[in-house]
């Protein structure tokens, strides 16, 4: 899959970003008036995003198979970006033998979702962050991403297509 920028104006993108920014920082205001303890907000980011390790993943008929062994996912709670013929994928370990597997495809405008902050997926391209399962957690993206069975067996964990 390839992704496609147009060509922006060093002047226009200081000026969206400076609106995003206030923007930003309104609905924060916002948010935060009339709260008690508006350190308990979910959508807000808590620092910044790192990269997720990136993984190859194999096709095999209906699904895609990928060897947690010596990556993140080998531990609970690990989560990596797994790329294949079929698609890129978001995998995380939640228990010794259940994996959860969303579509790396952010809702907004299609960029590759490849970051997280903790335990939240962010998109590199306008910041929609998202949980585990794929529900947005904050925007701009307005729907879910994709989620997809995985099961694991023998060492391997299949995305079920």
């Amino acid at each position: 899959m390839s992704e496609t920028h147009a060509t922006v104006s060093r002047r226009s993108f200081c000026a969206g970003a400076c609106g995003v920014t206030a923007a930003a920082a309104l609905a924060t205001l916002f948010s935060s008036c009339g709260s008690k303890d508006s350190s308990s907000s979910p959508s807000g980011p808590s620092s910044t995003p790192v990269d997720l390790a990136v993984l190859n993943g194999a096709f095999s008929g209906g699904g895609v198979d990928v060897t947690p062994a010596g990556s993140p996912l080998n531990d609970v709670g690990g989560a990596a970006l797994v790329q294949s013929i079929a698609g890129n994928f978001l995998v995380s370990r939640t228990s010794a033998t259940v994996f959860t597997a969303i579509d790396a495809t952010c809702t907004h405008e299609g960029c590759t979702v490849n970051g997280a902050d903790g335990s939240v997926y962010v998109c590199p391209c306008h910041g929609s962050r998202y949980s585990r399962s794929g529900q947005v957690i904050l925007g701009p993206a307005t729907a879910s991403l994709r989620q997809y069975g995985a099961t694991f067996a023998g060492g391997v964990v299949t995305i079920k297509l």
